[in-house]
């Protein structure tokens, strides 16, 4: 993945898309821990917290999950299966999960994935289809991916090592953006897609600000680029049929400061210490 200009958009069989900011490609053997411990918003040393919260920054499951994981009985401290997702822990010393030891939270990690078509944002599907779990290289840490993509939506996908990182950049509260490029088919006036800018309510559910512009247009085929920082679930797709438009190819190209870049179909990079350092920053203000 090397820095060069985003190239015009055109409607090629593969879309171009943005570089991505330097990262470090995963290689067949691991390639070791960050040099550097980005923590930003850690609390200081000692302070008591949520164990939902420590837990999810030890890359457990998130804090719903994890909640979810306390009302099941999964986990216990001192052998004592606790009740409520309210315990106040400076540590995660003698807890464990499905009767394991909890390690403590190492420095977060961050991965961009340039996820392919037809296979699903899950650890585990029942009707056993393919996961990004059965394409991701087997040496990585345990990841969880920040925010979904839906089966059929290629391009950047997030993998983290740290819960609260994750949450982070999924809050709306954050406005992270995120940018697509959408194969459509069917007819919309440029008006249409302005209007956008003011959010849309469809079926009862608001959708906050989207830029959509109108990129190229062949016929009755074209592809827009859309812009949205809240990622309600298919947002893009129920907002194109809203619009009167069939969406024939959805890309992500863009997630925060990371661009999808020219990466091929199920690469992975690490971003570098440094990279993510500055992001946890920025999510901090």
């Amino acid at each position: 993945m090397k820095p060069e200009r985003p190239r015009p958009a055109r409607p090629p069989r593969r879309a171009p898309a943005d570089k991505p900011r330097p990262a470090n490609k995963v290689a067949s053997k691991p390639s070791g821990k960050p040099v550097a411990k980005p923590a930003e918003n850690a609390p200081a040393p000692g302070t008591p917290q949520r164990i939902a919260k420590l837990l999810a920054r030890a890359g457990i499951a998130s804090r719903r999950d994890i909640e979810r994981m306390i009302e099941d009985g999964r986990i216990a401290l001192n052998g004592v299966t606790l009740t409520t997702p309210a315990t106040l822990l400076v540590d995660l010393a003698n807890v464990t999960v499905d009767g394991n030891p909890v390690a403590e939270p190492e420095a977060a990690r961050l991965f961009l994935f340039h996820k392919p078509g037809g296979c699903l944002t899950t650890a585990r599907d029942p009707k056993e289809r393919r996961t990004i779990y059965d394409i991701l290289p087997k040496n990585l840490p345990r990841l969880q991916p920040v925010g979904r993509l839906d089966m059929n939506t290629e391009g950047l996908l997030l993998l983290t090592t740290d819960g609260e990182l994750k949450r982070a950049l999924e809050l709306p509260a954050n406005a992270v953006e995120r940018k697509y490029r959408v194969r459509v088919y069917g007819r919309v006036e440029q008006s249409a897609l302005e209007a956008l800018s003011e959010g849309v309510e469809i079926e009862g559910v608001r959708y906050g600000p989207i830029l959509a512009d109108m990129e190229r247009r062949t016929g009755a085929n074209g592809w827009l680029s859309m812009t949205l920082k809240e990622g309600k679930n298919r947002e893009v797709r129920r907002v194109a049929e809203h619009l009167g438009l069939e969406v024939t190819r959805l890309i992500r190209t863009a997630y925060g400061p990371f661009n999808l870049g020219d990466s091929e179909p199920g690469e992975v990079a690490e971003v570098t210490p440094h990279e993510l350092a500055k992001l946890q920053k920025q999510l901090k203000k």
